[in-house]
């Protein structure tokens, strides 16, 4: 049986193919809706389909939910393996290229026989692509940028993504009674925004078993080494990932050592010399004495440091920092009371106003701010001036169901290509904050597009900033901009920053967020959520937040009601003033 979002990457697919092939777009966008559908319902899809309920799930149809039910008892669907064989697997590789449609595709392969990346990278070099009608020397050059960034990029995978596979297999392997303790290490224990490999460590009496588990696991597609202590296999997504096992004694020296980063090790390994003493990933010892450690802490109690959480370990000073005792006390998941850019059906979300706010109540939180498009993005279906204040009519009537919560009314604000705001101040005065956002025109230069940033900043109803580069991970780079005139005018402002959750998105980068706690702005953790069940990607941008070593008091959805609603009240009366 498959899981759901494995079944969600198989429509997808399905729709991608269908693309390739230059079927009817709406048939194609139909796969690509179910797939989104999919990956985002709540709970186990083996109970929607055991009780017929998926034809209840928006744009599943008849024929779709028999597709899905079909692939979830069998794990085939004959729709799907035809589709392959009828298409080269490299035209899929050629999507992976930022702005690369799969119009576009289909010709270079008609035309000029491509069917991987090196050979598009060779009739771009040649010149080929440019001759093409359609393309011409500017897309060629845009290719052959897209093909730098691939480079760069590498065989990395989104935190999400990484994180899913890792909770598949730790799930399975917990199982077995010959595990002690079994901890997931390297980037994704750190929290990092992509992940190149899977790093999974295991202390047992009993390394046999564990392997024989691991190496068959359904997840597996090949396995690359197989030892007696150590195994290492690809995923079925092309990812790396490898099992260590360890006795219970090292496991703490292994724990530290395999999450990283390299920087943060040779620093530490550094420290232990200072006290006589050698680190690895077998233990802490010197000529006279071995330490042992129950636990990470141990070890850094052993060489006079306070526990610095994985988040941390970048060697940006955290050591330091931690042998000063001045590590911040990270912001935890359990202080968050709400957020605020959030999206429904009146523009791009799935959800209605009612079933977001549930949503939201189902966390525990306090509020939860709507901030739908605004008029300018016909794309996503953004909301005129009328239709705002029909929003806010239902969103008052909802309000008077609840005693001790309140949805927020917000609106994420387009920045028009010259800074102005994509609605006008009286309009502007209806919502109890403003986000605003770029999302058009992204080819600016980096003086227009942050003099474009500068000016809605500056704009004295404007609240937050959302995901303030644009960019796309593991897709396209942020546009150009200056940063850190735009975070010292949010500071001068006193606008608020997003840390984006939107897991191809994750921006601020930790980064930027540390210097954004420097200069006192305060930064607030956004889902950009599109329906209930994305509410959950606040602790995306909590772990964005953790990197950049933000405490509760630096992060807005920390406030209760009553001091989001005090914060909210001031800003609009400065603005007023």
């Amino acid at each position: 049986m498959l899981d759901k979002m494995r079944i969600a990457t198989i429509l997808d697919e399905i729709g991608t193919f269908l693309e390739l092939k230059g079927e009817n777009p709406f048939r194609c966008q139909a796969y690509h809706n179910a797939a989104r559908a999919i990956s985002q319902l709540e709970g186990d899809i083996g109970e929607w389909v055991e009780q017929k309920k998926l034809t209840e799930i928006p744009g599943i149809g008849k024929d779709l939910a028999q597709k899905i039910e079909t692939l979830y008892k069998t794990g085939r669907l004959e729709q799907y393996e035809q589709l392959r064989r009828e298409l080269p697997g490299g035209l899929l590789e050629l999507l992976r290229l930022p702005g690369l449609g799969p119009k576009k595709a289909r010709a270079l392969y008609d035309q000029l026989g491509v069917d991987s990346l090196e050979k598009l990278r060779q009739v771009c070099q040649e010149g080929k692509v440019a001759q093409l009608r359609g393309f011409g020397e500017k897309t060629q050059q845009k290719i052959l940028e897209g093909l730098a960034f691939l480079d760069k990029t590498g065989k990395r995978v989104l935190l999400a993504e990484a994180e899913y596979l890792a909770e598949r297999i730790c799930a399975e392997l917990r199982k077995l009674k010959e595990i002690i303790r079994l901890e997931v290490c390297g980037s994704l224990r750190r929290r990092r925004e992509t992940v190149g490999d899977l790093d999974i460590l295991v202390s047992s009496e009993k390394p046999e078993a564990v392997m024989e588990k691991f190496v068959n696991l359904p997840e597996v597609m090949t396995v690359t080494a197989r030892g007696e202590t150590k195994s290492s296999v690809i995923l079925e997504n092309g990812l790396n990932c490898d099992l260590r096992v360890v006795s219970d004694e090292q496991f703490p020296f292994a724990l530290h050592y395999f999450t990283g980063s390299k920087e943060h090790n040779i620093t530490m390994r550094a420290r232990a010399q200072q006290f006589g003493l050698k680190l690895n990933e077998y233990g802490l010892e010197g000529e006279k004495k071995s330490i042992r450690a129950k636990d990470e802490a141990d070890i850094f109690h052993a060489l006079k440091l306070d526990y610095i959480p994985p988040e941390l370990r970048e060697n940006t000073g955290e050591i330091e920092a931690a042998a000063e005792h001045r590590l911040p006390k990270l912001v935890e998941w359990s202080e968050i009371r709400g957020t605020f850019h959030c999206h429904t059906d009146w523009s791009d979300g799935r959800n209605s106003l009612e079933e977001m706010a549930e949503a939201a109540r189902a966390l525990g939180w306090q509020y939860l701010g709507i901030a739908d498009h605004s008029q300018s993005l016909g794309v996503a279906n953004g909301l005129d001036p009328e239709r705002v204040r029909q929003q806010h009519a239902e969103i008052d009537r909802l309000n008077k169901k609840w005693k001790n919560f309140r949805i927020l009314k917000g609106t994420e604000c387009d920045i028009l290509p010259d800074g102005r705001l994509d609605y006008p101040d009286e309009i502007l005065d209806l919502f109890d904050y403003v986000v605003v956002s770029v999302h058009s025109h992204f080819n600016l230069s980096e003086r227009e597009m942050t003099e474009r940033i500068l000016r809605a900043i500056e704009h004295p109803k404007v609240t937050m900033l959302g995901h303030a580069t644009g960019r796309l991970l593991l897709r396209r780079d942020g546009y150009k901009v200056d940063l850190d005139r735009i975070l010292k005018a949010a500071a001068d402002h006193q606008v608020i920053i997003e840390i984006n959750g939107q897991p191809d998105r994750l921006e601020l980068d930790w980064i930027h967020v540390k210097h954004a706690k420097s200069l006192g702005i305060l930064l607030v953790l956004n889902p950009d959520a599109h329906s209930t069940a994305e509410l959950r990607y606040v602790r995306y941008a909590l772990d964005v937040a953790r990197r950049g070593w933000l405490e509760k008091a630096n992060v807005l959805n920390t406030r209760t009601l009553q001091q989001v609603l005090k914060n909210l009240s001031r800003r609009r009366g400065q603005a007023k003033s």
